[in-house]
C-alpha cells in the first residue's frame, strides 16, 4: 500500500511537471515577443525622459527629474492630467451603466437572433476611431444634423455650441469604448446560472435586492475586466479629444504627441510616463478596492 502511494505521488508530480513546462513552452513566444517590443522601447523612453531639452541641440544626454517637476509643478499639465483622469471616469461609468442592461438581454436571450444582434455591437469596432469621430462631428457642427433639425422645427434661432466641448469628446468616447464593455459583460453573465437568479426570486427577494446581492457579485470578473478595458482606452484615446474636442480642449495623449512634434522628446517621454503611471495607479486602486468590497 505504501509503495503504491509512492508511485501515484510521484507519478501526480511528473505530470504536474509535465503540465507546468508544456504552459512555460506555451507563454515563452509570446512572453518574449512582448518583452522586447513593448518593454524594451518603453525603457528606451524612459531614458529620454530623464534628458534634457535644448532649443538648439534639442535632447540632451543627462540623468535628471526636471521634467517631471516641471509636469507636475505647472498648473496647466496638471489640470490636462485631471480632465483627462476625469473624462475616462465619466466615459467609464457610462459604458458600464449603458452596457449591462444590454449586456444581460444578450447573455439571457434565447432568441434566434442573437448572433446578428452581437454582430451589430461588434461592427462598429471595424471602422477606425477617427472615423467615427468624424460621423459626430457631421451631427454636433453649427451646421450638423441636429442644429439643422432643430432649427429647421423652430425650437432654436442658432446654433448650439456642441462640437469641441467635453461633453462631445465623453459621447464620442462612449460610443467607441461601449462594444468593449458589452462584450465583456456578456460573456461573464452567460456563465452565471440563471436558475439562482429564479430562486433570489422566489425567496422573496425584488429584483433590485437580487440584482445587488446576486447578480452584481458574480459579474464582478466581467465588470472589473470591462471597466478597465473602457479606462485605459478612454484615458489613452487621442482620436476622439482631438476630433471632438479642437485645440482648446486638451487631454494627455494629444500632450504627448504636441511634444514630440515639438521635438521635445524628453518632455513628452516624461509626459507619456505620467499618463502611463497615472493608469495603472489608478487600475490597481480600483481592481483592490472592488475585490476587498465584495469579497466579504
Amino acid at each position: 500500500m505504501a509503495v503504491a502511494t509512492t508511485i501515484t505521488a510521484s507519478g501526480t508530480d511528473e505530470g504536474r511537471n509535465v503540465t507546468r513546462l508544456s504552459a512555460s513552452a506555451l507563454m515563452g513566444p509570446a512572453t518574449a515577443i512582448v518583452a522586447l517590443g513593448l518593454l524594451i522601447p518603453i525603457l528606451i523612453l524612459f531614458r529620454y525622459s530623464l534628458n534634457q531639452y535644448s532649443a538648439r541641440g534639442l535632447m540632451i544626454d543627462a540623468v535628471t527629474a526636471e521634467n517631471y517637476v516641471k509636469f507636475f509643478v505647472d498648473p496647466y499639465y496638471r489640470t490636462v492630467l485631471y480632465t483627462t483622469v476625469r473624462v475616462a471616469f465619466i466615459c467609464t461609468v457610462a459604458c458600464l451603466v449603458l452596457g449591462f442592461p444590454l449586456a444581460y438581454v444578450l447573455a439571457r436571450t434565447r432568441s434566434r437572433f442573437k448572433n446578428l444582434m452581437i454582430m451589430l455591437i461588434v461592427l462598429p469596432m471595424f471602422v477606425n476611431n477617427a472615423v467615427r469621430a468624424a460621423g459626430w462631428m457631421t451631427l454636433f457642427g453649427s451646421k450638423g444634423m441636429i442644429n439643422t433639425g432643430l432649427m429647421s422645427f423652430g425650437i432654436i434661432t442658432q446654433p448650439i455650441e456642441m462640437m469641441y466641448t467635453e461633453t462631445a469628446v465623453i459621447i464620442g468616447l462612449v460610443a467607441i469604448n461601449l462594444p468593449v464593455m458589452v462584450l465583456t459583460l456578456q460573456s461573464v453573465i452567460e456563465g452565471i446560472d440563471h436558475s439562482l437568479e429564479e430562486a433570489a426570486l422566489s425567496l422573496g427577494a425584488g429584483p433590485w435586492t437580487m440584482f445587488r446581492r446576486v447578480l452584481w457579485p458574480m459579474a464582478l470578473p466581467g465588470i472589473l475586466a470591462g471597466t478597465i478595458l473602457t479606462f485605459i482606452l478612454a484615458v489613452n484615446a487621442y482620436a476622439t479629444p482631438v476630433l471632438l474636442g479642437g485645440p482648446k480642449f486638451m487631454m494627455m495623449a494629444p500632450l504627448v504627441y504636441e511634444q514630440f512634434q515639438l521635438n521635445n522628446w524628453p518632455f513628452g517621454a516624461a509626459v507619456a510616463f505620467v499618463l502611463m503611471a497615472t493608469t495603472l495607479i489608478l487600475t490597481a486602486i480600483t481592481n483592490f478596492w472592488m475585490q476587498r468590497r465584495y469579497r466579504r
